[in-house]
């Protein structure tokens, strides 16, 4: 990333890419108003949208309406210009050839102008990651939960956790400056009043982490189909799936390895994975391979569908009777019934799926928090369970301190620059 600083001035493309009605480019920095002012001529009145002609060496590149906003208060923090384009391929590339040949200005990172919003102090790093989810979000769940992040519901969760820690942070910190003047009883007394505070900011902590994450609903949950070779998995997966994406056959072995196909079904996001055929006698290294891959799918799964005429090895599997349709085989104790080639018990097995999903995932009125952030939460309620059985006041004040630490760094007031690479590379070019 550039400089942190950020003396460079910025421009991309923000709206979608060309050909299109309109195309929105945006500049932000110090350099933002001269450089509309060098394509345009008099700068517009700040917020209030106005007709120009951007223009290059007196040759005319698009008529355009042109918007400024004064820093600070824009979205990055700084000097902020959107010039508002017809969409075409050519008039683009000809306003940002001209941005590019001025001093002091040049194309945008991804994510660049959220990172100086954040920066700036303009959003939270929760609520930027809020964004990032909320830019690739593809069903109604993942979209709802973006937006409460995005809207600061996250950060709002964990300032309230931070203002209660460091109440009883504050208060420790004030007995260790007067502990010459306070009575040995009382201050015993005060010890275990904030140790038990403490405690109960723990429990209220474990409860938040303890709740389904974000990445189930970002990521689909992980529906694996496993058991024995020619079992029909290939074929009910395709089934599922409601096209070909795996190849049948009725030779045993046909699937080697693992197949991913992501589903959207009802707002949920699901990931059906096909698995190799589970037996104690490989044919040869290749099927010993996809065997112990589809033992690895299973330690990972949300949801399992098990297709054999023995029990799972999981009693939480959905035990399903496949090939319903053939002789003797229709209705068997104890198991769905399904048949991909007439569509029997398909969206009966739909129907399951969802039931056992609505206790994988995320409430739809709950601010789910990502790995990160239940990574740190955690630590905060691991400190502050150890500050709950302190009665050392001086290692009561410094596990207040690291649960205040780890707030921080899930809000960013603490520093983060490490993760923030990963973190706006997920970013489009004009965000």
């Amino acid at each position: 990333m550039s400089d942190p600083g950020f003396a460079d001035t910025i421009f991309a493309l923000s709206s979608g890419q060309p050909p299109a009605a309109i195309a929105i480019v945006r500049i932000s920095g110090p350099a933002a108003f001269g450089a509309v002012e060098r394509l345009a001529g008099k700068l517009p009145a700040p917020r209030r949208a106005s007709l120009r002609a951007l223009r290059q060496d007196g040759e005319t590149l698009d008529h355009a309406l042109v918007v400024i906003f004064p820093g600070p208060a824009t979205a990055t923090g700084e000097d902020l210009a959107e010039l508002h384009l017809h969409g075409g391929r050519a008039v683009v590339r000809a306003v940002e050839a001209a941005l590019s040949a001025m001093a002091g200005l040049r194309p945008a990172e991804p994510g660049e102008f959220t990172r100086r919003a954040l920066a700036h102090g303009r959003i939270g790093l929760t609520e930027a990651e809020g964004l990032a989810d909320f830019l690739a979000a593809e069903t109604e769940g993942q979209r709802r939960a973006a937006v409460r992040a995005a809207e600061g519901g996250i950060r709002r969760l964990v300032e309230g956790w931070a203002a209660r820690a460091l109440q009883l942070s504050a208060a420790v910190e004030a007995m260790l400056d007067h502990a010459d003047e306070d009575d040995v009883e009382g201050q015993g007394d005060a010890i275990g009043h904030i140790a038990a505070q403490a405690g109960a900011l723990a429990q209220a902590i474990v409860a938040i982490v303890a709740q389904p994450g974000v990445e189930r609903l970002r990521d689909g949950l992980r529906v694996v189909l496993a058991g024995p070779p020619n079992a029909g998995k290939s074929t009910l997966l395709n089934a599922l799936a409601g096209r070909d994406a795996a190849i049948v056959s009725p030779l045993a072995g046909t699937t080697r390895d693992r197949i991913e196909v992501p589903v959207m079904r009802d707002g949920v996001a699901y990931l059906l994975i096909d698995t190799a055929g589970l037996h104690e006698r490989p044919a040869d290294v290749v099927e010993q391979l996809g065997i112990d891959r589809a033992r690895e799918s299973l330690t990972s799964a949300d949801l399992v569908l098990w297709l054999d005429d023995l029990p799972p090895p999981d009693a939480a599997s959905i035990w399903l009777n496949p090939r319903a349709d053939l002789p003797g085989r229709s209705d068997v104790p104890d198991r769905l019934s399904v048949s991909a080639l007439t569509g029997l018990g398909i969206d009966r097995v739909w129907q399951v799926i969802a039931e056992r999903a609505s206790a994988l995932l995320p409430p739809l009125d709950s601010t789910p928090l990502n790995a990160r952030q239940r990574q740190l939460a955690a630590v905060a309620a691991d400190a502050l369970d150890q500050a709950a059985g302190e009665t050392d006041i001086l290692l009561l004040a410094e596990q207040l301190r690291r649960a205040l630490r780890a707030f921080h760094q899930i809000t960013g007031a603490a520093d983060v620059e490490a993760m923030l690479d990963s973190l706006f590379g997920r970013f489009c070019i004009g965000k």
